[in-house]
């Protein structure tokens, strides 16, 4: 009984299977194996005449999933959980699956944390709005963004009372004819950003975050030096926000005293004594929370 309480299903609820599978059963797939689970469903023509119709709706949506990348996501997963590229893909996902037409569709970053391999499937999401027969305005500063774009808008030459003019509009890859451009001088090559010629070495101190098993973590351990810029790279929803975010952040917070709420699933932290602060900064709005400082 306590593991049905968990599912928050009664038990009568949970006796329903389809091929030996309960709601909760399926609920705990990934998009990957639903994908397939419902593909090789065998229907007969009693079942699709009652259900035909339920199941091709689920096909055709947990399709959208797949075609944004989210195969990884279990069904189940909390949307407070989602990352910014995974929630701003189910939403694409969404508007696709809506099949609306003549719709002005005003986007502002959404390549925000994406991966490169991610970015290259939200720009293919807009490229399928957009031959639906929308129109995408899509605020970016991203170069792959820029150049995958039908028509660029270029606004500035700077910001604030230096900006406000249009500097240039047209196809993105005459922007460098704009001679007052700094778009167009970055996409042409004109200028670029350097590389810093020396990094900062480890000091010697440490943290090391050992067992992290959150969500789709596998357990492994991660070392991590203090005093340095260190960057965590991966597609989105690999699980650098869980690490981070959900493990980290809220560990250092229960050890310092800060806060009662519990840290995703880990075996323990080495280095934490070090730590006598901790600042999320994240991309929640200025002053509606306390962990945007």
């Amino acid at each position: 009984m306590p593991g049905l309480r968990r599912r928050r299903l009664r038990p009568e609820s949970l006796a329903v299977t389809i091929r030996s599978r309960s709601i909760a059963d399926i609920a705990a797939m990934t998009v990957a194996d639903a994908v397939r689970f419902f593909r090789d469903l065998p229907l007969s023509a009693r079942d699709e005449q009652i259900v035909g119709q339920v199941v091709k709706e689920i096909r055709g949506r947990l399709g959208f999933l797949e075609n944004v990348g989210l195969t990884y996501l279990s069904l189940d997963r909390a949307s407070g959980t989602l990352s910014g590229g995974e929630a701003e893909r189910i939403a694409l996902a969404t508007q696709i699956g809506s099949g609306l037409v003549g719709v002005l569709y005003i986007l502002d970053e959404p390549s925000i944390g994406l991966h490169a391999r991610d970015h290259e499937r939200l720009l293919a999401t807009l490229a399928t709005l957009r031959d639906l027969g929308n129109t995408l305005l899509v605020v970016e500063h991203d170069e792959m963004t820029m150049r995958a774009s039908d028509w660029l808008v270029d606004l500035g030459p700077g910001a604030g009372v230096h900006g406000g003019e249009i500097l240039y509009t047209g196809p993105p890859a005459l922007v460098g004819n704009a001679p007052r451009s700094l778009t167009g001088d970055f996409l042409s090559g004109r200028r670029s950003i350097a590389v810093p010629d020396a990094r900062a070495r480890p000091t010697g101190r440490w943290l090391a975050i050992h067992g992290a098993r959150e969500h789709n973590l596998k357990g492994d351990t991660v070392r991590i030096p203090l005093g340095l810029f260190v960057a965590f790279s991966g597609v989105s929803g690999s699980g650098k926000s869980t690490l981070l975010d959900e493990i980290l952040y809220k560990a250092v917070r229960r050890h310092l005293g800060l806060g009662r709420e519990a840290p995703g699933r880990h075996d323990y932290i080495d280095g934490i004594d070090q730590v006598d602060r901790v600042l999320l900064i994240d991309q929640s709005p200025i002053g509606r929370t306390p962990r945007s400082n």
